[in-house]
Formats: C-alpha cells, structure tokens, sequence
C-alpha cells in the first residue's frame, strides 16, 4: 500500500469482464491510459482495474481530488456518457459486487468524510457475450472516450 503522499489526485477506476465482448471497455481504457503513462503522460494518475467494484474499494478514494469510474453500458448515449455520481442512500452488500455510488457511501460510512467528486464514465458497448469479442463500435466508443480521459487528465491535475 502507498503512502499518503505517494497518492495521485485523480482515480480512474475501470471495471467489467474481459471475457464478456464490450463488458472489457472499462479495464481496456486503463490498459489505454497505461500506454499513455508509458510514454509519460499522465503522471498525476493513478488506475485501476478490476472485474467489479467491492467494499474495499471505498479506501481507493482516500486523498483523491477526483475519481471516474469506467464501465461499459450496453444502452445509453454513443460514444459514452460521463455523468456525476452522489452517494447511494441504501447499500447492500453482496457477492456480486456494487455500485460506484454505493462505494462513495461505504467510503462516507468508514472514513466519516465527504468522498471526493466522482462521475461515471459510461462507454457504450453491444455485445456481452461470454468469450465474444470487442465489437468495432465499442472500440471506437473507446478511442473517444481515450481521449476525452487523456484530456481531462491534463485539465484537473
């Protein structure tokens, strides 16, 4: 675990199956953003990746200035939707994972502060298939949402 200091103001957390088709948009974005950080861009970032959001999450969000959450959304706008994100009232804790909204509310419920501005970065996606591939139009989705995260980068940090 990093210290305090060694913490990055902005959080990009993708999740989603890459075994799924489209359900891959979220990891691959941080697999995008990785490249990025290769070439040295990006280096007041942090990413992450997982297959879904757990409880444990919430500590990720300690000292962030801003956190996006990257999915895929099999419905919703093209080329994706950034949308911000509040607290969810009712958490329920599961096997099967959570809600960003429900990990800024766990983050509230363990830490006692307010969570950092958060949104969800919804990358559109059409084919969720178990052992499918990325779709040609998810890839493009992704591109743009690339980008859009690339510049935002440059602007908050």
């Amino acid at each position: 675990m990093s210290s305090r200091r060694d913490i990055r103001p902005l959080l990009v957390f993708g999740y989603g199956n890459p075994s799924r088709g489209d359900d891959a948009l979220g990891p691959l974005l941080v697999e995008r953003l990785e490249m990025q950080q290769a070439r040295g861009r990006l280096s007041r970032v942090d990413l992450l990746s997982d297959y879904q959001l757990q409880v444990e999450h919430a500590l990720d969000l300690r000292g962030r200035a801003l956190v996006v959450f990257a999915d895929a959304a099999s419905t919703g706008p093209e080329p994706f939707s950034f949308e911000r994100l509040v607290p969810e009232r009712e958490v329920g804790y599961t096997t099967h994972g959570m809600t960003p909204g429900a990990v800024l509310r766990v983050y509230e419920q363990v830490t006692g502060e307010v969570p950092p501005p958060a949104h969800i970065l919804a990358i559109r996606g059409y084919a969720f298939d178990l052992g499918g591939a990325l779709t040609g139009a998810a890839s493009e989705n992704l591109s743009k949402a690339t980008e859009m995260m690339v510049n935002l980068a440059g602007e908050t940090v």
